[in-house]
């Protein structure tokens, strides 16, 4: 069975599209993963510039991707939601309702990713190492 998971950060143009194109990429079809964003200024643009050429020198391919705002149709499409920090797990347990609240997590568990926005294009491959890392526990079948 194809598990959908659903990426969430603050703009859907840095940290959740590289997660969403990790996951795909590393899951393969045991996965249908999307991508979204807490909020709407960005919604139908492209992946951020920086975040297009770090994550082509990692071997992802962001070109295709158009952010979208996260809504209560995607939440409950997805069997697990994945949030890049803190701030964007507050947002969505605003959002969530009884059959979405179980499946918000923070995508490394215990720490944020960090938001490469804004910084130099260290911090858009420091993003992308912590997101390639944090995958593989995402992509365990659930009976083991």
């Amino acid at each position: 069975m194809t598990r959908r998971i659903l990426t969430v950060c603050y703009g859907n143009i840095c940290r959740s599209p590289l997660a969403a194109a990790v996951l795909v990429q590393l899951g393969g079809d045991n996965v249908d993963v999307r991508s979204a964003g807490i909020r709407d200024k960005w919604a139908g643009k492209s992946a951020h510039a920086t975040m297009l050429t770090a994550a082509a020198e990692h071997g992802f391919d962001l070109r295709g991707h158009r952010a979208r705002q996260v809504d209560s149709d995607i939440m409950r499409w997805a069997d697990t939601i994945l949030c890049m920090d803190a701030s964007n797990l507050a947002a969505l347990g605003e959002l969530a309702d009884e059959h979405t609240a179980g499946r918000i997590a923070l995508y490394l568990g215990d720490r944020d990713v960090p938001d490469p926005f804004g910084q130099p294009g260290d911090a858009f491959d420091r993003c992308i190492d912590m997101i390639v890392a944090g995958a593989a526990r995402h992509l365990q079948r659930p009976d083991g």
